[in-house]
């Protein structure tokens, strides 16, 4: 009780995650038969794993791609395919999400480089600029979703069996589903805003393609040689982080060697706070499991809950709620230890379930009042949280459908596991 008092109040009060459940933990562990620098120990073997290395290099190999000016090529591809139609740059907003997705994994990378580009531009057509921030943030949950995607290896990590590549390709439908769902939306709602477009002619469309062909292929590159068995899912983020560097500086020639100082150092930077969460909840959970919480919670809800369909329908409620406080990959950590368990004993796909799970958490990035990529998108749009919100409700019911439907609907989220034999 210690503990949990402990976490509780330094979360209250705007404790970093980290830090809140490190102290927490050690709270505990004092009033155990244990010496404190047990804690130490399990934090270096929470690191202490191949598939870790995973995390930084592909957050290394997004930031290369971002630094080698490519998201003004993704734009013009995204242009040429959708930017004829009704509420056209809201729907290259929306696509461009879509190819970037398949860059960095990262919903906050993809919010911060394209809500650069987006907003003002957006805003000079005649769109509110509240509105292209809204945009930008909710399609940014497409970024986790389609692969390579960093909360799925995270998910991988902790269940320690889960496949990666099926949560990759897992993850492409819900993530076409959103896209699908918000081109639908502003098609109807902000059509308004901006006159059409002339649709561009094929020429101008392939030459549009040739020059995005660098970074469409990253992803293909990826997902590919980890589904053919050439490489790990850690073998394939050093490939993605020297595939960027080597198109980088030899094939977009926009990258400089001066640049990669910087580069490194913010990867380091982003690459450390996600470790450091995942070695602290790490030792958490080692306490979690030493006294017997998972399983103990486990059978209060199996006692009270025998229906797979009620148990998700619980998971989401608890996880909609819970995104709106914690980051994503921190709750994901936190839960999933107590959560994966259950759903294996209700016989619950582990795919299926993995892909609910990430999804869910990343909506809470776009929900107030601790979203991420709302304060991403607030920083560049400068129009107040507030206004924002207002806009994103609407794209937050469509995220909440796409939801529904994959949660109800195992098929739209393993077909394509199934399909390549996972």
């Amino acid at each position: 009780m210690l503990g949990f008092a402990i976490l509780l109040f330094l979360l209250i009060i705007g404790s970093p995650i980290a830090f809140a459940v490190l102290l927490a933990v050690v709270g505990h562990v004092s009033t155990l038969p244990f010496n404190v620098s047990l804690v130490a120990q399990r934090i270096f073997a929470g690191l202490d794993s191949f598939s870790i290395l995973a995390i930084p290099l592909f957050v290394l190999a997004g930031e290369l791609m971002n630094e080698s000016g490519i998201t003004g090529r993704i734009i013009n591809f995204a242009n040429a395919l959708v930017g004829h139609m009704r509420a056209g740059l809201a729907q290259v907003n929306i696509w461009a999400s879509v190819i970037f997705a398949g860059l960095s994994g990262s919903a906050v990378a993809d919010t911060s480089a394209l809500g650069r580009v987006f907003i003002p531009t957006m805003e000079k057509e005649g769109y509110p600029r509240s509105f292209a921030a809204a945009l930008t943030a909710s399609s940014s949950v497409i970024g986790p979703m389609i692969p390579p995607s960093i909360p799925v290896i995270i998910y991988a990590l902790i269940t320690s069996g889960v496949s990666v590549p099926a949560l990759f390709l897992a993850g492409v439908a819900p993530g076409i589903f959103l896209a699908f769902g918000l081109s639908i939306y502003v098609y109807f709602y902000a059509g308004h805003y901006a006159p059409l477009k002339e649709k561009l002619s094929m020429k101008e469309r392939l030459k549009a393609f040739f020059d995005a062909w660098v970074p469409l292929f990253m992803p293909v590159f990826i997902v590919g040689s980890i589904l053919t068995g050439i490489v790990t899912p850690t073998e394939a983020a050093a490939f993605a982080a020297a595939y960027a560097l080597i198109a980088g500086m030899t094939i977009l020639k926009s990258l400089k060697v001066s640049q990669l100082p910087s580069i490194f150092v913010r990867a380091m930077r982003d690459s450390s706070v996600i470790l450091i969460v995942i070695a602290v909840i790490s030792a958490a959970n080692w306490l979690l499991t030493f006294s017997r919480v998972p399983q103990t919670v486990s059978a209060m809800v199996l006692e009270q809950v025998s229906s797979p369909w009620m148990f998700l329908l619980l998971v989401n409620g608890i996880l909609l709620v819970v995104g709106l406080f914690l980051e994503g990959i921190a709750a994901m950590l936190i839960l999933l230890p107590i959560l994966h368990p259950i759903a294996m004993s209700l016989g619950i796909d582990p795919v299926h379930f993995g892909i609910v799970v990430i999804f869910n958490l990343m909506i809470g990035l776009v929900t107030p009042p601790m979203g991420i990529c709302l304060f991403v998108s607030n920083s560049i749009a400068n129009v107040g949280i507030a206004a924002i919100s207002r806009q994103i409700m609407p794209m937050f019911l469509v995220e909440l459908a796409v939801l529904m439907l994959i949660t109800f609907v195992p098929a739209t989220v393993t077909f394509l596991p199934r399909l390549f034999g996972y």
